[in-house]
């Protein structure tokens, strides 16, 4: 149809064409050949010639911009496809990165569980070396850079204690004499005796010394050993004696712990309030003592007798221990 249309405006613009290229002479010599209505008819075909070629004008401006047009929507159409390519790439990228941090975000969770596991273990380890610390001292051990432990004035650890500094020294001032005269022998090879000399050969002298230094020391270690043992020993029998583990807190202040005690925090603390040496103690409150209150009134208010206190209490923790 627009085929046909256009053949139409050309076949007419090319009548136009021949119409008006012609000279103007023409026409004013023919006019006086023609009539009125033949001028009519004229001027009417040149004004539809002229709409003719008006619209083919019109036409020709319409395709133009049908196409301008066109163009534009293919560009814009290669624009979107362009642009969703790049969008479809980064979303792959975006997905491609979301999903490796995801896999970071499951990495740290998983070493965080595992670290609060491990910090869980350790602190039961700690609890369990700790609760196996305070058991061991409520046995008799004790750490002595921690706990100071009483002793008696007068008992057989000091005696023991006494004589094994005596005998210390004795066997340092014999070892002095035994290099005094190791000394002597490798300078001058004799050893004064009475006002008389005697030459020894130095070599067997000084073999002779040795073996007494060596017998000495012998010795001192064999005493250092025995005190320890014994320093063992009068603990554990004041312990299971007593049946009391007593430990200083601070100064003029000491912790009793009973061997029969149902649980590692029940203690009893006494606090000295008198000079030193006088013996006079307080009890003071604490969450075990508060149990005790019969035993307290009658014993110490009353009776005002510590040791006999103490032999309640290990009574009564006996006998708790004794119910079936």
């Amino acid at each position: 149809m627009d085929d046909m249309e256009d053949t139409t405006i050309f076949s007419t613009l090319k009548s136009f064409k021949s119409l008006i290229s012609g000279p103007d002479h023409s026409l004013l010599e023919t006019e006086p050949a023609y009539g009125r209505s033949d001028l009519q008819k004229l001027y009417t075909k040149r004004v539809e010639l002229e709409e003719a070629a008006e619209r083919v004008r019109s036409h020709t401006s319409l395709l133009q911009l049908t196409q301008e047009k066109q163009q534009m929507e293919l560009s814009h159409k290669r624009a979107r496809i362009e642009l969703e390519k790049e969008a479809h790439s980064s979303s792959r990228d975006l997905q491609r990165e979301i999903d490796r941090n995801r896999e970071l975000l499951l990495k740290i969770r998983r070493l965080e569980e595992r670290e609060e596991k491990a910090n869980q273990r350790l602190e039961e380890q700690n609890n369990i070396l700790e609760m196996r610390l305070e058991r061991h001292n409520l046995q008799g051990d004790y750490d002595p850079v921690k706990t100071k432990v009483i002793h008696l004035q007068m008992n057989p650890t000091s005696i023991a204690k006494q004589q094994h500094a005596e005998e210390v020294e004795q066997l340092r001032l014999e070892c002095q004499l035994l290099r005094d005269r190791i000394r002597k022998i490798e300078a001058g090879g004799g050893v004064t005796k009475d006002d008389t000399t005697l030459i020894i050969p130095p070599s067997q002298e000084i073999l002779d010394l040795r073996k007494q230094m060596e017998s000495a020391e012998l010795k001192n270690q064999r005493l250092k050993e025995v005190f320890q043992k014994k320093i063992q020993e009068f603990r554990t029998a004041c312990y299971v004696l007593t049946g009391y583990q007593i430990d200083i807190t601070v100064e003029n202040q000491y912790r009793l712990t009973s061997v029969y005690a149902e649980h590692m925090e029940d203690s009893l603390l006494f606090k000295s309030t008198g000079p030193v040496g006088s013996g006079s103690m307080q009890l003071l409150e604490t969450d075990f003592s508060r149990t005790l209150t019969g035993l307290v009134d009658l014993h110490l208010f009353h009776q005002k007798s510590i040791p006999v206190f103490l032999s309640a209490v290990t009574i009564e923790l006996f006998s708790r221990q004794t119910v079936t």
